[in-house]
């Protein structure tokens, strides 16, 4: 089975696409990860992304393109994939669909996390960092043992500017307005399956697992 996972920002994508490969035995892409082993493991493609980087620029499509193609072609793709963070653009789901029809495969089901602005406002806006090994603990939600100090390596913790509700409410103005689009696009092919992500965790891998399940 093959699954693109989308959702906006503090929907729970990247939780959810990890607990879902367990489940469903699928391997679990995340062109983030993906970007950044490239990067680690010095690749061709790594090293021309490190150099737009190196100079504030964003990495191109083309170069994450390559590297799902090479992604594609390895041994646990063989019995299908999660996808999340790609595509995010009505033309990037047109190009991954070429890229699949090389291999003679396809996308079976698009999951949208549907959350609510309330909900992602809570989640996001309560997120704490910390500033020394990127741990992530939430006020509410999953609070460190001590205020302001992380549990793994005692660094301080810290909100990032863009989980700041006014910045928050405008990311998801902004992720709302651009995958209008390419919601159409998988609902016209028929494949787009809404869950609302308001629920805790369990619940929504519930409904997730309990759909893909009943794909053919």
């Amino acid at each position: 089975m093959r699954i693109v996972l989308l959702g906006p920002p503090g929907a729970g994508k990247g939780t959810q696409a990890k607990a879902m490969a367990g489940e469903l035995k699928l391997a679990h892409i995340s062109t983030g990860d993906l970007l950044r082993q490239n990067v680690a493991q010095a690749t061709k493609l790594g090293l021309e992304a490190k150099d737009y980087m190196n100079k504030g620029l964003l990495v191109p499509d083309s170069l994450v393109t390559m590297m799902l193609e090479d992604r594609f072609g390895q041994a646990d793709v063989k019995n299908g994939f999660i996808l999340d963070g790609y595509p995010r653009t009505l033309n990037q789901a047109k190009t991954l669909d070429a890229i699949l029809a090389r291999r003679a495969m396809k996308i079976d089901v698009v999951f949208d996390l549907d959350s609510s602005e309330a909900v992602i406002v809570q989640r996001l806006s309560g997120r704490l960092v910390c500033r020394k090994c990127g741990a992530l603990f939430h006020r509410t939600n999953m609070p460190p043992k001590r205020e302001g100090v992380c549990d793994q390596c005692g660094g301080q913790l810290y909100q990032r500017d863009d989980d700041k509700e006014a910045t928050i409410k405008k990311r998801l103005a902004v992720y709302r307005s651009e995958v209008a689009a390419l919601l159409e696009y998988y609902r016209t092919a028929g494949i787009l399956t809404t869950i609302s992500a308001d629920d805790d965790a369990a619940v929504v891998l519930k409904k997730i697992i309990q759909k893909a399940r009943s794909i053919k």
